[in-house]
């Protein structure tokens, strides 16, 4: 039997975008560095930020001079995205498309990029486009972060409770929660881009209970659209929950940010 694929639904964080922005963890300067530098980016490459949603890695590598093209299927996530590179001052190419529709007339790239969002495509069928558009000495990379266990990160953990209590969890997500959709590691190992080598970088962050908030509210489970009549009932849940982990308002969280690096052998 054939591995669970995620509908392809366009607007899914539609009613996220704000929160998402606010809430979700920007990926530190030190790890888009570090990929950069042992990948041989260079300035004026081109990299494909593929699922961009607000640009947040498309931002990064802009800063580092390349042409990055950036694309999703959300038209807020795109307004959310070049609403971001004005303000920090830098171009790229926001264009509304998915996995889906990527081929030849996009270009060639140096590197493709994806933040959080390669479990939401046909993951096989991608990289067999993706084989198409990178370079030969190019590469791919799947940014991630998560919590490491520790005494900082019990809020982390107290907080997910109360979203399993509220989360609308279509059957995609319960394959994924099951463990029944295979690890990126084993699919990318069956593409052309099976040398995989892993970055990290550790990182002490600091955050409200507001943001805190807004993270949550910033996933497809427990969105605002899904949580509907319910959603004040979930806020006042969360604050409730994470006010007494709080030093004058802020929690601390200690996170792992993790890039994953596809190569094609040899």
């Amino acid at each position: 039997m054939s591995a669970p694929i995620a509908p392809f639904i366009p607007d899914r964080f539609s009613s996220t975008v704000p929160f998402y922005v606010e809430g979700r963890l920007n990926y530190p300067p030190r790890l888009i560095e570090n990929v950069a530098s042992w990948l041989g980016i260079s300035p004026k490459d081109h990299v494909l930020d593929l699922g961009c949603g607000p640009g947040f890695l498309a931002i990064a590598f802009a800063k580092l001079g390349c042409t990055v093209t950036a694309i999703d299927p959300d038209r807020a996530m795109l307004a959310a995205g070049r609403e971001l590179a004005a303000r920090e001052g830098v171009s790229c190419s926001f264009q509304e498309g998915s996995s889906y529709d990527i081929g030849p007339a996009l270009g060639r790239f140096k590197l493709v990029t994806m933040g959080r969002s390669f479990h939401w495509m046909d993951r096989p069928a991608t990289l067999s486009a993706l084989d198409r558009l990178v370079v030969e000495d190019g590469a791919i990379a799947l940014f991630n972060d998560d919590e490491m266990r520790a005494k900082e990160n019990r809020w982390v953990e107290a907080l997910d409770e109360v979203r399993r209590r509220f989360e609308r969890v279509d059957e995609f997500r319960a394959s994924l929660k099951a463990g029944e959709v295979e690890r990126h590691e084993i699919v990318l190992l069956a593409s052309a881009f099976s040398r995989l080598e892993n970055m990290g970088v550790i990182e002490r962050r600091k955050l409200t209970v507001e943001t805190a908030l807004a993270r949550a509210l910033s996933y497809s489970s427990c969105s605002p659209e899904k949580l509907g009549e319910r959603r004040p009932e979930f806020e006042g849940e969360v604050q409730a929950t994470l006010s007494p982990f709080a030093v004058d308002g802020t929690l601390t969280q200690i996170v792992r940010f993790t890039a994953l690096i596809a190569r094609r052998p040899g």
